[in-house]
């Protein structure tokens, strides 16, 4: 038509992913460290795209970064053909007819995400399965959205809606959750620390470490109204022997899950009155087909049925944001 602008015959999907970084983060530099490149190149990606769309998609100022209405209207486009091109690459990612192995993050050994993938290994043995540890479903996320993870377990309400919106989920398990405290502590003689008695105490929950925002928030939901003080954002420990160190200096009572695994100098007491969930979902990228992924689900569905990890106690407590984001998913 006379007057139009020709579009461009190939649009690379990694300016596509440039621009749904900055859309989501709102900011430069998480983005850049998101996708794992340098500011300026992601700076040139968005300003590349600009040029080929004959669009302004971000108004920059030393404050803040705004989308502008044609970034609102190119966003739905740009999600569904990253999606698509996923999926493409997904389906043929083997060579000469291989399956390519599937990355799945089990953030920590021991816990029940590991415990899955030992079960979807039996069901599928043709499959590489080959685990990987992320540090929360925050960061793992991440990962899942660019392709450098395949599946992981966490909180999934946690989660950004911008990014749930990309991602499939299965619930778990309602996982009791439990207080690490230090072997002399006056409340390490308990069997069970009811809620009640952390009145007053303050308790770490991972507030500062970027990749665990879920973690943290279900924490707040949990301390409010019950006296009880989230830690301050202290640096990660990172290794048992270093979560032992910080443990026996700091002596803070730590939020943990009831199968949290054993550290020297520490007990690890389950919570009561009520007994707090932390609801674990099996998540991955949507539009991923592997039969890892097919794995993992049977895994999850036979072991929750053997081990009635979905039944919840009458005394049972999660977030009613968390109820009201697993009923909308099911």
């Amino acid at each position: 038509m006379p007057g139009q602008r020709p579009l461009p015959g190939h649009l690379d999907p990694r300016l596509l992913r440039a621009f749904l970084a900055v859309t989501e983060e709102l900011h430069f530099t998480r983005a850049a460290a998101r996708l794992y490149v340098a500011q300026q190149s992601l700076s040139r990606d968005i300003r590349r795209l600009e040029r080929e769309l004959g669009a302004e998609l971000f108004v920059r100022t030393t404050r803040q970064v705004t989308p502008t209405v044609e970034a609102e209207r190119l966003l739905p486009y740009a999600r569904r053909l990253l999606e698509a091109h996923d999926a493409l690459l997904d389906a043929f990612a083997g060579r000469g007819g291989e399956e390519r192995p599937l990355l799945v993050d089990v953030n920590t050994p021991g816990l029940v995400s590991s415990r899955v993938l030992d079960r979807a290994r039996e069901l599928a043995p043709g499959s590489e399965l080959m685990a990987r540890y992320e540090t929360g479903l925050t960061g793992a996320a991440a990962e899942l959205l660019a392709g450098r993870l395949d599946a992981s377990f966490g909180r999934f309400a946690g989660l950004d809606p911008a990014v749930r919106a990309r991602l499939e989920q299965r619930i778990v398990r309602y996982e009791p959750m439990a207080v690490v405290l230090p072997e002399d502590h006056h409340l390490a003689a308990l069997d069970v620390v009811p809620l009640a008695a952390l009145a007053g105490e303050t308790v770490y929950a991972g507030a500062g470490n970027p990749r665990t925002l879920e973690w943290t928030e279900l924490a707040r939901h949990l301390f409010e109204g019950r006296g009880i003080t989230l830690a301050s954002p202290a640096p990660v420990a990172l290794g048992a022997e270093e979560f032992q160190r910080i443990m026996a200096k700091k002596r803070t009572p730590v939020l943990a899950v009831v199968e949290f695994p054993a550290m020297p100098g520490t007990v690890t007491k389950p919570l009561v009155d009520p007994v707090p969930l932390s609801p674990v979902s099996l998540v991955w990228r949507k539009g991923l087909v592997h039969p890892g992924i097919d794995a993992l689900g049977r895994a999850a569905v036979e072991l929750a049925t053997e081990e009635e990890w979905l039944l919840s106690p009458e005394e049972g407590w999660i977030p009613a944001t968390d109820a009201l984001v697993l009923m909308s998913c099911t």
